[in-house]
């Protein structure tokens, strides 16, 4: 049925449900908001099995916010009915519109090409890294989708000649038939257990990034689930595999040679004769400098060099030429809340890497710091993990935790199990709104000059926090209100 004939239910008024609204209610025959937190919402009753039965009713269509479960009453009845359920994305890529003409990329070549990132860990930096290079390369581009702007809205934007497309699991749960230019999957990692279910269900839905691309599915040589998930994704004829690793690339990849970032395989035409004889060089380590403490490239962290080489090889399925990804490296900037030095006070290092969410995100955050000279403030949502596999291997990189969160047993239960010999202070919960400046006082009891206490907490931020960010900005409030201690004077 063509959406101008159709009655839509758009469940959930949120960032996004907003922006499908506004771009639906022009174009359709009817339209049904739903929300019950949304006093403005058309239907405020979504778990009541009588309203939900009228509305999956009257529909012939529902698009969902990311949030809803697929086991939602709403959901789960229009999918018994037959009722088609789309995402965001879904919509805004049966939305697209044709792109103006642009010196970089010519007039009356269709809709602009989406290239899409999604993973466990690393997706904002990698998107964001993957706008820099476009943008350095003279495209008009944006990075949206889980990051910045919806993407219903980017999609209706003729201005735009390529996007950057940040994906997460719940957006690509409800999505049947984009075909990304070229897909990244950067990691998988056990997250969202209790959304989806099961690691291998999580995964199956990373995966629909790479389903009919046209170009490359991008996937990471050190994680053979993504492997895994580009040999079992449908891909348009002539797309090919391309590997990312921190290693010498072999042939069809992107890596590194010593401190060069070099790429085996957008370098040369595939039916060079020649082509495995050679690589292009990208950039050098010291063009991602600025990443790292202290601008050492020493202490560049590892995932932060992935990142940059997985943005490389969206961007040159792209046809982005060498010099556009070192100029956008160069240019790049991280957001907040990643890994950011807050404060250094008597010797120690305050570091907010709120946005290390889940298990695998505070494993790479840990890893950026020396043996024993890290506190370690962590605790959150668990969203159905677990914590041991993080603990025993990063173990070694602590000299004390704190941990905050509602539900603390499964991280004080993982610390008490595989790194007993260190100090575990837990902090009441019970007074949501000073918990963070206990949390950081407890941390600096704990600490020695040239010591980090690093937030990185392993968890979702909703059960004492508004956000990750939220969090994040109460740590760095605390530090900024620590006083140096005066030294006791010799007589």
């Amino acid at each position: 049925m063509p959406l101008a004939q159709a009655r839509v239910v758009v469940a959930g008024l949120g960032v996004t449900g907003r922006a499908v609204e506004r771009a639906l209610r022009p174009r359709v025959a009817a339209l049904v908001t739903v929300d019950a937190g949304a006093d403005d919402a058309d239907v405020r009753e979504p778990e009541d099995p009588a309203v939900v039965a009228r509305v999956v009713a009257d529909a012939d269509l529902v698009v969902t916010s990311p949030g809803w479960r697929p086991t939602t009453p709403l959901l789960a009845a229009a999918r018994a009915a037959g009722v088609p359920v789309w995402s965001e994305v879904e919509l805004a890529w049966r939305l697209r519109v044709e792109r103006a003409g642009s010196a970089a990329d010519g007039a009356g070549r269709g809709p602009a090409p989406w290239l899409g990132v999604t993973g466990t860990n690393g997706k904002t930096t990698t998107v964001e890294m993957l706008a820099a290079i476009l943008a350095a390369a003279g495209l008009r581009t944006r990075a949206v989708g889980n990051v910045g702007r919806p993407l219903v809205e980017a999609a209706l934007d003729p201005g735009l000649d390529v996007l950057a497309v940040e994906l997460s699991s719940f957006q690509l749960h409800f999505t049947h038939t984009t075909a990304f230019l070229a897909g990244a999957v950067l990691n998988i990692a056990a997250d969202h257990l209790d959304w989806h279910g099961s690691l291998d269900a999580y995964a199956a839905d990373k995966g629909r990034v790479y389903e009919r691309a046209a170009v490359a599915c991008v996937y990471n040589v050190a994680d053979r689930r993504t492997e895994d998930l580009v040999r079992a994704a449908d891909v348009a004829e002539g797309a090919r595999a391309v590997g990312f690793t921190l290693g010498t690339p072999g042939p069809g990849m992107l890596g590194l040679v010593e401190d060069v970032l070099v790429d085996r395989a957008f370098h040369a035409p595939a039916d060079a004769r020649d082509r495995q004889g050679y690589a292009a060089e990208l950039g050098t380590l010291a063009d991602l400098a600025h990443l790292a403490p202290g601008g050492d490239t020493a202490a560049l962290a590892p995932h932060v060099v992935a990142d940059a080489l997985a943005a490389a090889a969206l961007a040159r399925a792209h046809g982005v030429p060498a010099r556009a990804v070192r100029d956008g490296l160069r240019a790049y900037r991280p957001g907040e809340h990643r890994i950011q030095r807050v404060g250094l006070v008597d010797g120690v290092a305050y570091v907010d890497d709120s946005k290390a969410t889940n298990a695998h995100a505070a494993s790479a955050s840990l890893a950026a710091f020396a043996p024993g000279s890290v506190v370690w403030v962590v605790g959150g949502l668990a969203k159905g993990a677990t914590f041991d596999d993080l603990v025993a291997e990063r173990a070694d990189r602590l000299r004390a935790a704190v941990v905050i969160g509602v539900d603390q047993a499964p991280f004080t239960d993982a610390l008490a199990r595989h790194a007993p010999a260190i100090p575990v202070r837990a902090v009441d919960p019970g007074d949501t709104g000073t918990v963070m400046r206990r949390a950081v006082e407890a941390a600096r009891s704990l600490a020695r000059p040239g010591d980090t206490v690093l937030l990185a907490p392993a968890g979702a931020s909703q059960d004492q926090f508004r956000s990750y960010a939220h969090r994040g900005e109460a740590f760095a409030a605390a530090v900024a209100d620590l006083a140096p201690q005066e030294t006791p004077q010799e007589t």
